[in-house]
């Protein structure tokens, strides 16, 4: 959904010149920008850019002991914020229905008290319709807890809007999110947009930057790297679909944790040169049809065909090429290293390993191949503790591409990634596959960015594939007008909340 774009009018706030400094570190360095009613400006750039730090300096929050110069001012009004993790700032103990009275109530002050409670309930009706919320007895009797992320997130934003807030800081709004849930949440700040409400949006996913920027503002290191208007910009597929022939066919298969059961006669194919997104909401079974077919959940019933011919369930029953040919990349990377080896070691020792290369030869690949994903050999000699998240994340990637397999699975391998290192690992990938160092590529994610470049996307709900087609009809789907649910093949799937 494209947001509408409003006639630039006087800003409801300002930042000029904004330094921050925290022992004697600038944290944000000559910052200026400007949000202007029903515009969306995008504050985007890596993790650590200064982002949340500019977010909350115009509620005038800042890091304990900073030294501040500069101005921030807001001379139209109140300013909401909504963070990352709703959760944090909705009172477990109060019912949402009391949550959202409370802060209607203040507003309505000024009347008779025997119209204040009827304005009140008014007021709370209208902020929930504003935030696609139900206005029922069900919703407003719930504790936050019994409320799923999306739903916590609008009630935020709910409160934000009773109070008469004229602009909106969302940090991170859509991080860790499904594609679906992702959609209704762009949706929802776009709504926003339109009912004249500046926004700031804090993130580092590009798609959703795409979507609905006005204006984008990159930081780097505390300072304005660019500042652009909103451009739209699409990314090729990461694959050539269909070149030939299937190697990967997943036939009727059937899991279970425990007596749980998972996955429900799911059956997919993927063909060379191809890259297959897998998504869905989270417990929908995509990471465990992602270890089934890697071997790693071997109680399992139905088949997994590689080029035709069926593999071992389990990983310890597949030869060594078997082993290579299906690699998988672990969404937790931390737990997939030794802590007591350097991560260029475990790294080369793949090649050597599965492939029988010479060590040193192996230690030249790996060395090559961490430093195209960001990781020179001064980080990657050192221990997985002293890496970050995503760091290890590549050195992951890395060590699995090393094994040069026929298909990759890669489990939200870009979940903690910024755009820029994000764009490098997909860059890669699409690498891999057109020049033949890997066949095919399987993407477990959340992300609606990556999952936009896959060649095709497969989508799971209750254990079972409800969709399958090309990224840009799958991600374009209509919207239900009345319920704000995504439609695929004649099936709903609401975003969560």
């Amino acid at each position: 959904m494209t947001p509408v774009r409003t006639a630039a009018r006087e800003p409801v706030a300002v930042i000029e010149g904004l330094r921050v400094e925290v022992a004697g570190r600038a944290v944000l360095d000559g910052v200026d920008l400007s949000l202007r009613p029903g515009r969306i400006t995008a504050l985007t750039g890596g993790s650590g850019s200064g982002k949340t730090t500019t977010g909350l300096a115009l509620l005038g929050e800042y890091p304990p002991g900073a030294r501040v110069t500069g101005s921030v001012r807001a001379p139209q009004g109140l300013i909401g914020y909504v963070p990352q993790h709703p959760a944090a700032v909705l009172n477990p103990a109060r019912r949402i229905g009391a949550l959202l009275l409370d802060v209607a109530r203040d507003r309505v002050r000024h009347l008779p008290r025997r119209a204040r409670r009827a304005a009140a309930r008014e007021r709370v009706l209208d902020a929930l319709a504003r935030v696609r919320l139900p206005a029922d007895g069900r919703l407003l009797r719930r504790f936050p807890h019994q409320l799923s992320g999306g739903q916590q997130q609008r009630v935020v934003l709910a409160q934000v809007l009773l109070l008469g807030a004229r602009a909106v800081v969302a940090d991170e709004p859509t991080t860790g999110q499904d594609p679906l849930t992702k959609r209704g949440i762009v949706d929802l700040l776009a709504d926003v947009a339109r009912q004249g409400i500046a926004v700031l949006l804090l993130s580092h996913d590009a798609d959703v930057v795409r979507a609905l920027a006005d204006e984008v503002v990159v930081l780097e290191e505390g300072r304005v790297r660019e500042a652009r208007p909103g451009d739209g910009r699409d990314r090729a597929p990461l694959g050539g679909a269909g070149r030939h022939g299937v190697v990967l066919d997943v036939r009727s298969l059937v899991a279970r944790h425990g007596r749980k059961p998972v996955l429900d006669r799911v059956s997919l194919a993927v063909r060379a040169g191809e890259c297959l997104a897998v998504v869905g909401r989270s417990g929908s079974g995509k990471t465990t049809l992602a270890r089934c077919v890697a071997g790693l959940h071997p109680r399992h019933d139905g088949d997994v065909l590689l080029d035709g011919e069926p593999l071992p369930a389990g990983l310890r029953d597949r030869s060594r090429s078997q082993v290579a040919a299906v690699q998988y990349v672990f969404q937790d990377a931390k737990a997939a290293f030794d802590a007591y080896r350097p991560v260029l070691d475990q790294v080369a020792r793949t090649a050597v390993r599965l492939r029988g290369a010479a060590p040193a030869g192996a230690r030249r690949e790996a060395l090559a191949l961490l430093s195209a994903l960001g990781l020179p050999e001064a980080k990657a000699a050192r221990l997985p503790a002293h890496l970050s998240g995503g760091e290890l994340q590549r050195a992951a990637l890395a060590r699995a591409v090393l094994a040069r397999p026929r298909v990759l699975v890669c489990d939200e391998i870009t979940s903690g990634l910024d755009p820029l290192t994000r764009d490098a690992v997909l860059g890669l990938l699409g690498g891999l596959l057109r020049s033949g160092h890997t066949d095919a590529l399987v993407l477990i994610t959340h992300d609606l960015a990556t999952a936009a470049r896959a060649d095709r996307i497969a989508v799971m709900d209750d254990g079972r594939i409800v969709e399958t087609g090309a990224a840009g009809r799958v991600l374009g789907a209509p919207e239900h007008p009345c319920t704000g649910e995504l439609v695929a093949a004649d099936r709903s799937f609401g975003a969560a909340g």
